[in-house]
């Protein structure tokens, strides 16, 4: 994400340990954080192989509690919240009226004994969510909630990997390798206090720890530390956003915008249209009704032909039918592979399309995705 002029970029606070660890610092989303450390290859690999640790500290974290938690999250997003049990988990999407998508979030219930949800967003949107549920409480009187951003006072890093849950449990309190998918609980990892999640972003298996900023580098130094023998090494947003590409995890902005219907996303197994009415509950039974009229497809660049990159056209027969949201060199497969959003009637496994890179059509060839998943 480009810098807008006279800026002022906001530090998690791991950046002075970034700057030691040799990282090359970008601007993102308001903040200046790694983008790769060893380069962006071998942090790829090392997780898919051993493991790597990630700074989140850019991501939004609010709190959402109160007598009627419940039925504003099940109001304003598209999945079923009822679903989840005290320490369970669900991704979900914040949706707005014409049955877009504000964001994407994964909404923790906290554990018994503690009242209400918190709800993880996106960094570049952290202030246009609390603001639409503000909005929207402003017009549901009748709701009892208190939303309160609590990002500020929470730091956040994952470990993602195959040796991810080995690494953590030499250090944890408790039994973690325990802990179900989606899930979350409080422990002592080093003896920081955190809350354990099993969640993350790559395709790998893992943990997102949530402590407070003052202790998060202490929680750092001491995963680094015990991974070292087995191959864990820090990891930048360079190889993050390749790592969840080759998963088929959505990037907001890209394969999710207000103006992408979920079913466009293929991302309708997060819409609960039985649960009862939420916003935009209308507009997307209407999609996928009909059909919707859009496809997020995977595709592989045939032979070397240059990267895929975001906005890209795409051509079937010379005609433009969408464009590309992600691309990448995809070091797991050793080809380069993207994400696209085309005409329905383009879409399908197996059928050619073109991308324009650099002004050139180069061919490629639609696939099912995820293009990896882990054994």
């Amino acid at each position: 994400m480009a810098q807008t002029q006279g800026e002022v970029l906001r530090r998690t606070p791991l950046y002075d340990r970034h700057i030691a660890l040799g990282a090359r610092m970008i601007p993102f989303a308001g903040w200046q954080m790694p983008v790769q450390y060893s380069g962006i290859l071998a942090e790829h690999r090392a997780v898919r192989s051993a493991a790597g640790l990630f700074d989140l500290g850019h991501m939004g974290q609010v709190h959402v509690a109160g007598p009627d938690a419940l039925a504003l999250l099940n109001y304003t997003t598209t999945n079923d919240i009822s679903r989840i049990a005290p320490g369970e988990a669900i991704y979900s999407l914040l949706s707005n009226e014409q049955g877009g998508v504000i964001d994407d979030l994964i909404v923790y219930r906290y554990p018994s004994g503690e009242d209400g949800y918190m709800v993880v967003v996106n960094a570049a949107n952290r202030q246009k969510d609390v603001a639409w549920w503000d909005a929207v409480l402003s017009r549901r009187v009748d709701l009892d909630v208190d939303v309160r951003d609590i990002s500020d006072s929470t730091a956040m890093i994952a470990i993602q990997g195959p040796r991810a849950v080995e690494i953590t449990r030499r250090l944890a309190a408790d039994p973690v390798e325990e802990l179900a998918p989606f899930s979350w609980a409080r422990t002592r990892i080093a003896d920081v206090p955190v809350r354990i999640a099993r969640t993350g972003y790559t395709g790998e298996d893992g943990f997102e720890l949530y402590t407070g900023n003052d202790e998060v580098g202490e929680l750092w130094d001491a995963l680094l530390d015990a991974g070292r023998d087995v191959g864990l090494i820090p990891v930048g947003l360079g190889a993050r956003d390749t790592l969840r590409l080759e998963a088929r995890m959505p990037l907001y902005g890209q394969e999710l915008a207000e103006d992408i219907s979920p079913y466009e996303a293929g991302l309708g197994w997060a819409v609960s249209l039985d649960k009862g009415e939420f916003i935009g509950r209308e507009a997307m039974a209407a999609v996928r009704e009909r059909g919707a009229p859009r496809r997020i497809v995977g595709f592989r660049i045939q032979g070397r032909s240059g990267v895929p990159r975001t906005h890209y056209p795409v051509l079937v027969d010379g005609e433009r039918v969408g464009e590309v949201t992600s691309g990448a060199y995809s070091p797991t497969l050793e080809a380069n592979v993207g994400l696209a959003l085309i005409d329905r009637a383009a879409a399908g496994i197996g059928k050619p399309l073109q991308i324009v890179i650099r002004g050139t059509p180069v061919d490629a060839t639609q696939v099912k995705t995820p293009f990896y998943k882990r054994r």
